[in-house]
């Protein structure tokens, strides 16, 4: 199954979320670049969370950009695994980071949050699930 039609699955109520992880992990996501002196990877704070944004094809970023009144520029963006974000980008983030897929597409999106399980445990929220704060 891929990842969009996993993410379909939980959001009916009828998938499990052990293979959306797995899926995630295995899924090549586009991950747009941010514009600005800093650059590196696009993303946003909300509730102390820096949100990676991630896409699983080139149409869910078209609509993104297409949300933000940006689709008349370029967007680049890197290719990555699933997995890549998670397990080297996310620990390189200063503070809590997770990864949001395909957030202009409403009820195709979803949120891998910095808890234990999808981020490695150094850079969870609850490491080892035990509800504690790195």
């Amino acid at each position: 199954m891929e990842l969009t039609a996993e993410i379909a699955a939980i959001r009916d109520g009828l998938g499990d979320p052990a293979r959306l992880v797995g899926e995630f992990r295995r899924a090549a996501l586009l991950v747009p670049l941010a514009d600005g002196p800093d650059g590196g990877l696009m993303s946003a704070v909300s509730g102390g969370i820096r949100w990676i944004y991630a896409f699983t094809d080139e149409e869910a970023l078209a609509r993104f950009a297409e949300a933000r009144g940006e689709s008349d520029r370029e967007w680049e963006f890197l290719s990555m695994l699933g997995a890549r974000l998670v397990d080297e980008v996310v620990p390189s983030a200063d503070g809590p980071a997770g990864v949001a897929v395909n957030v202009a597409d409403g009820d195709g999106s979803m949120f891998f949050p910095p808890v234990a399980g999808i981020v490695p445990d150094a850079s969870a929220v609850d490491p080892a699930g035990r509800g504690e704060a790195a």
